[in-house]
């Protein structure tokens, strides 16, 4: 059957060579679907900067016109959430990463200490895939000679095992894209004219909350409207209730 299949794919059959053996499409899918979910992860982490730094900078800018207090409060909620962003992510990312390596390490220690019934168990969800007994066990024989780890890793778990994810770089994406979301409303609201700067920095908060909702959406396959209209109507209460709380204290005299 492998045969006949390559010989299929080799004369000019449109079909990839990983649609042969099943389970390497779901690799290939899976590698495809942790990509994309590394994008929104950013794609949500600019948005968390956008709604975090914006209510706290019109909060701010509701009980002052000062652009010092505006200026402080702003920096110290964009350094103080990418921080926290990328603790979070680290520590997440760095869990993930124990687990993943504990099931390696269990897959070396098997393969190691029973060979073949590791082989045979191999075969066997080879089988469950639709492959016949003895095509089964030739794909198991062939992958576990070339690859052993990998092709059980792949087989059992759908782990790669040079796909491991970096805490590190986990964190400094998600401060990265926490900082670059949270830029856009610190700028916009120093940069104009007092008068206006309220409604000005509303407008391209929910503007550019609309777009990060939009591409979450699209990127995670969910409906685009209803995601946008969630989103935009979720960071317009969180700018009402601190400006209406910071306008409160500062017509109150508190501050």
């Amino acid at each position: 059957m492998l045969e006949s299949a390559s010989a299929e794919w080799f004369s000019g059959d449109m079909t990839s060579i990983v649609d042969l053996i099943p389970g390497l499409r779901a690799r290939r899918e899976e590698g495809l679907a942790s990509r994309l979910n590394w994008l929104r992860a950013g794609v949500l982490g600019a948005n968390d900067g956008i709604v975090s730094v914006a209510a706290i900078v019109v909060g701010v800018a509701g009980a002052t016109s000062n652009n010092a207090p505006i200026l402080t409060a702003g920096l110290a909620g964009l350094v103080g959430g990418a921080i926290s962003m990328a603790l979070g992510e680290y520590v997440s990312v760095s869990s993930q990463r124990d687990t993943q390596k504990a099931l390696i390490a269990k897959e070396q220690a098997a393969l190691r200490d029973e060979p073949d019934a590791e082989l045979a168990d191999l075969a066997k969800l080879y089988r469950a895939k639709g492959l016949s007994a003895e095509t089964a066990k030739q794909v198991a024989a062939e992958l576990t000679e070339k690859d052993a780890l990998g092709a059980h890793l792949e087989a059992k778990l759908h782990i790669d095992e040079d796909d491991v994810a970096s805490p590190w770089h986990a964190a400094l994406a998600s401060a990265v894209s926490f900082i670059l979301g949270g830029v856009l409303p610190l700028l916009a609201i120093l940069l104009i004219h007092a008068t206006v700067r309220i409604p000005i920095t509303f407008a391209a908060v929910l503007v550019a909350l609309a777009i990060t909702g939009a591409v979450g959406a699209k990127i995670g396959g969910s409906p685009v409207l209803r995601a946008t209209i969630r989103v935009v109507i979720g960071g317009a209460l969180a700018l009402a209730a601190t400006y209406l709380i910071g306008n409160l204290l500062g017509a109150s005299g508190i501050i």
